[in-house]
């Protein structure tokens, strides 16, 4: 899960179709096809794709907000220092 930016635990969202509303639950696997495993509110799991899914992540300006799980991955992340 480290090659995608995401630990368990974290806060996602996805739509199940186009125009749905959104779904909120916490990622708690990855999958061997290379999904992500999720568990949903009434604590359902479901494995989704990871185009279909958004991450919680801090704006600009400190505020909360979502960003496509993909641009996450794609972007290169500093390492921690101990």
């Amino acid at each position: 899960m480290a090659l995608l930016g995401l630990s368990v635990g974290e806060a996602v969202r996805w739509r199940a179709t186009g125009g749905s509303r959104w779904h909120n639950g916490r990622v708690t696997r990855r999958e061997r096809d290379g999904s992500v495993g999720v568990t949903d509110a009434r604590g359902s799991q479901r494995s989704l794709p990871v185009d279909r899914l958004e991450v919680r992540c801090a704006g600009p300006r400190g505020g909360s907000g979502w960003e496509p799980l993909s641009q996450r991955a794609s972007r290169t992340e500093q390492l921690r220092l101990l």
